[in-house]
C-alpha cells in the first residue's frame, strides 16, 4: 500500500515538474514559434484553396515527426558529445541564411510575373517537403532551447520535451490553418448578412498572405543570423534583432555565392 502510494506521489510530483518546466520551455521558445509561423503561413501563398488545410495538415504531421528526430537527438547528442549540438544548430543556421537570401534573390532577379511562373512550377509535394525541412531547422532551435531550461531526472526532461513539442507543433499550425482560412470566415460573414465587415476579411486576405511571406523570409534571416552571432558570440555592436538580421543576410549571401560556385564547378565540363 505505502509503495502504491509514493509511486502515486513520485508521479504527481513528476506531472508538476513538467508543468512547470514546460510553461518555463515554452515562454523561452515564444520567439522562435512566432518565426516558425510566419515562415510556414507562407507556404501556402498561391495555392488552391480547397488545398490549404490539406497542405496545412501533411505539414503539422511532418513537424511532429521532425520534433521526435530532434528530441532524440538532441538527447543523444547531450549524453554522448554535446558540442555536436552547437555544430547541428551552426548547419541550420547557414541553411535558414541561404533560404532567406535565395527568397530575397529571387525576388529581386526575376521579378513579379517570373516569380509568380516559377511557383506554379513548385508542385504541392515540393511545398511540403521544403516546408517540412525549414521547420525541422526550427524545431531544432526549439528543442535546444527548451532543454537548455530543463533541470531534474532524464525522464521528467523527456516529457517536458514532449509536451513543449506537440504544443509547439499544435500552436503553430493550428494558427496557420485559421489563418488562411480567414476569407473563407469573411465569406460566410457575408452570407450572414455582415456584408461590409465580410468584405474586409476576404479583401485582406491577398495581403496578409503576402505579408506572412515577407516576414516568413525576414524570419529566416533572423533566427539564422541569431544562430550564428549566438554560437559565435559576436559582440552587440546594435541592437540584437537589427545586428542578427544583418549577420543573417552577409551569411546568407557567403551561403549563396558559395552553393552557385560549386554548382558552376561542377557543371564545367572535364576534358
Amino acid at each position: 500500500m505505502f509503495s502504491l502510494l509514493s509511486l502515486l506521489d513520485e508521479v504527481a510530483t513528476t506531472l508538476d515538474d513538467v508543468a512547470v518546466m514546460s510553461k518555463v520551455a515554452i515562454k523561452k521558445t515564444s520567439a522562435i514559434m512566432s518565426d516558425d509561423l510566419a515562415v510556414n503561413a507562407g507556404v501556402v501563398v498561391d495555392v488552391k484553396p480547397d488545398r490549404e488545410l490539406p497542405i496545412v495538415k501533411s505539414i503539422f504531421w511532418g513537424s511532429l515527426l521532425n520534433k521526435v528526430y530532434c528530441i532524440v537527438g538532441v538527447l543523444l547528442l547531450g549524453a554522448i558529445y554535446p558540442p555536436l549540438i552547437k555544430i547541428v544548430l551552426v548547419i541550420g543556421g547557414l541553411y535558414l541564411c541561404f533560404e532567406g537570401v535565395h527568397k530575397v534573390v529571387e525576388k529581386l532577379l526575376h521579378g513579379n510575373e517570373q516569380t509568380k511562373e516559377r511557383a506554379v512550377k513548385v508542385s504541392e509535394k515540393d511545398k511540403i517537403k521544403g516546408a517540412i525541412r525549414t521547420d525541422f531547422i526550427l524545431s531544432i532551435e526549439i528543442i535546444v532551447i527548451a532543454k537548455s531550461t530543463l533541470s531534474g531526472s532524464f525522464v521528467t526532461q523527456l516529457v517536458s520535451l514532449i509536451v513543449v513539442g506537440i504544443l509547439a507543433s499544435i500552436l503553430i499550425y493550428g494558427l496557420v490553418a485559421l489563418i488562411v482560412k480567414i476569407d473563407d470566415f469573411g465569406l460566410v460573414l457575408i452570407a450572414k448578412k455582415y456584408k461590409r465587415v465580410g468584405s474586409v476579411f476576404v479583401r485582406s486576405m491577398p495581403y496578409i498572405m503576402k505579408g506572412l511571406g515577407i516576414v516568413g523570409t525576414l524570419a529566416m534571416l533572423l533566427v539564422g543570423g541569431g544562430i550564428i552571432s549566438h554560437t559565435f558570440h559576436f559582440p552587440h555592436w546594435l541592437n540584437e534583432y537589427l545586428q542578427n538580421m544583418i549577420v543573417g543576410i552577409v551569411t546568407g549571401f557567403i551561403c549563396l555565392g558559395a552553393f552557385e560556385l560549386f554548382n558552376k564547378l561542377r557543371s564545367k565540363p572535364t576534358h
